[in-house]
């Protein structure tokens, strides 16, 4: 099959290349950040390194959208939630009833937006426990080896896995991005805003790793309480997540400690760079469930409002780095 990725930042740059690199299928890349296109053309493709070490270009074909003239048999979305629907309208002119989508983006929201232009029954959601860093235009890193990454997949409208579903499941398995198919799309993804909602959020208003995260003496402490509530706010709603209170609490503490300890949250990027977090989408989304359902959810609603004034202090104190690409 033939993928194109539509952002090629830290997300978009890893699936595509180990799709290229490993699963020997053939991938194109659409962008809007004007210095990343300029920079990956200027140097025959983008820099890579795993964990910041043997940093390698690797030869990539990255296009605007209005110039984009394949047709791939799958997209593959990983762009800011408040960039997408811009994206999604300069994109729209490539798409076409045979193609299906799939997109691991962090938070909630932005399938009813591809909604509006794919059927559901051609949208596959995933969720990803895979790092990425983005260090400049056309600068990447990939946190966690082969064996740290782990994801999820399933089909937005809950149907059986068909051969479309299967075949990009053999070639992200190729890819080593070791996927799973589940059979419960909201479970899925609200366990990994649950997930967010502690590492990226913390580690953001805090600026720090993930793993000096974990290997704080409260770490478990404050991730049972988020969690927990986040929880609670899911059964209020009817949901039921994948996992218990107590294996997502492992698998965000090991995730933090084992899988990816120098890991930095692309919401903790999205800060340094002057850009808007996509906090609102996270525990703002954990905390509008709540609100909706008769059960508020003072921690994650306060950690919105703190990130918010983590933004507008950084704004404050680096007024030059605001960066609305990338």
């Amino acid at each position: 099959m033939r993928y194109a990725v539509l952002g090629a930042g830290g997300m978009g740059i890893q699936y595509g290349v180990l799709l290229q690199e490993l699963a020997g299928r053939q991938v194109d890349f659409i962008d809007t950040w004007e210095s990343n296109i300029t920079t990956i053309r200027n140097q025959g493709g983008a820099f890579v390194s795993q964990d910041g070490k043997d940093r390698r270009l690797v030869p990539i074909d990255v296009y605007y959208p209005e110039e984009y003239q394949g047709e791939p048999d799958v997209w593959i979305v990983f762009v800011k939630q408040q960039q997408l629907p811009e994206f999604l309208s300069r994109t729209a002119h490539l798409f076409r009833d045979h193609q299906v989508v799939f997109s691991a983006m962090n938070g909630y929201g932005h399938f009813e937006r591809l909604n509006e232009y794919f059927s559901a029954d051609r949208i596959y959601g995933g969720t990803a426990l895979i790092g990425a860093y983005v260090y400049g235009p056309g600068d990447f890193n990939f946190t966690g080896g082969a064996h740290a990454k782990a994801m999820n997949m399933c089909a937005y409208d809950g149907h059986e896995p068909d051969e479309k579903e299967l075949a990009i499941f053999e070639d992200f398995k190729a890819a080593t991005l070791n996927p799973t198919i589940v059979d419960d799309f909201l479970g899925m993804c609200m366990a990994k805003i649950v997930f967010n909602s502690v590492l990226n959020t913390l580690c953001t208003m805090y600026q720090i790793r993930f793993g000096e995260f974990e290997r704080h003496p409260d770490s478990r402490w404050l991730t049972e309480q988020l969690v927990d509530e986040a929880y609670r706010a899911a059964e209020h709603a009817g949901i039921t997540l994948l996992g218990t209170r107590e294996s997502e609490v492992e698998t965000i503490l090991r995730t933090a400690g084992v899988a990816h300890p120098l890991h930095y949250p692309s919401m903790y990027q999205d800060l340094t760079k002057g850009r808007p977090t996509e906090v609102d989408y996270i525990n703002g989304y954990i905390a509008s469930i709540g609100r909706e359902h008769g059960y508020p959810c003072k921690l994650h609603e306060m950690l919105t409002r703190e990130l918010h004034l983590a933004e507008h202090a950084f704004a404050i104190h680096h007024p030059d780095a605001a960066d609305t690409n990338g």
